[in-house]
C-alpha cells in the first residue's frame, strides 16, 4: 500500500526467475551408475522415475508424509520426494527394484509381504517394504509395538497394517541376527 503514487520499474520476466543451470550428476542406483543432467531442483524421486525409469518408488503425497517414496541411501531409509538428487551424487541408492537377488530371488521382506498378504492395492507396498527392510536392519523389529512405531511413517490407505506387521516378523526371523545394525 505504501507504493501507491510511486512508480515501480518493470523487471523483465526472465530476470525474475532464478536460473538453475542443469548439473551433471552421477547417481549410483542399485549398483549401477547413471550419468544424468538434472535441474538442481529435481528430487531423487523424480530422477528415479522420470530420468532413470525406475517407477517402483511411488509419488504419494509429494510432501514426505506417506512414505510411498521410501528408498535407502547408504543403507538408511529416506523419503526420496524430499531429497534433491544432486545431494546424493556418488552415494549408494537402493530402490525396490534393487532388493531382489540378481537371479530373481525375492528379498525375505518381499517374500513375507506375499506370504502374509501385506498389501491390498499395492500402491504403498514398495515404500512399506523398503522401510521394513530398514526397520529390521536398524534393530527396531523386536516387538510388534516396535514394528508399528518404526513403520508409522508409512501409510497404507487399505489398512493392511496387521498383515504388514506379521510380514515383518516373518522376515525378521528369516533374516536372523545378522540383519540388525545399520547396513
Amino acid at each position: 500500500m505504501a507504493a501507491v503514487g510511486h512508480t515501480v520499474a518493470a523487471v523483465p520476466a526472465e530476470a525474475q526467475i532464478p536460473t538453475n543451470d542443469p548439473a551433471k550428476t552421477t547417481l549410483n542406483v542399485n549398483g549401477r551408475a547413471y550419468r544424468l543432467i538434472l535441474d538442481t531442483r529435481t528430487t531423487l524421486l523424480d530422477a528415479l522415475r522420470d530420468h532413470i525409469g525406475l517407477t517402483g518408488s511411488k509419488k504419494g503425497c509429494d510432501q514426505g508424509q506417506c512414505g510411498a517414496c521410501t528408498v535407502h541411501i547408504d543403507g538408511v531409509r529416506v523419503l526420496s520426494c524430499l531429497t534433491l538428487a544432486v545431494t546424493v551424487q556418488d552415494r549408494k541408492v537402493e530402490t525396490i527394484e534393487g532388493l531382489a537377488g540378481a537371479d530373481g530371488t525375492l528379498h525375505p521382506v518381499q517374500q513375507a509381504f506375499i506370504d502374509h498378504d501385506g498389501f491390498q492395492c499395492g500402491y504403498c507396498t514398495p515404500g512399506q517394504i523398503m522401510s521394513a527392510v530398514a526397520c529390521i536392519r536398524e534393530g527396531h523389529a523386536a516387538t510388534d509395538d516396535d514394528i508399528r512405531e518404526y513403520m508409522s511413517g508409512n501409510l497404507c490407505r487399505c489398512a493392511a497394517y496387521p498383515n504388514i506387521v506379521a510380514a515383518i516378523r516373518q522376515a525378521r526371523d528369516r533374516m536372523g541376527p545378522n540383519a540388525t545394525g545399520k547396513a
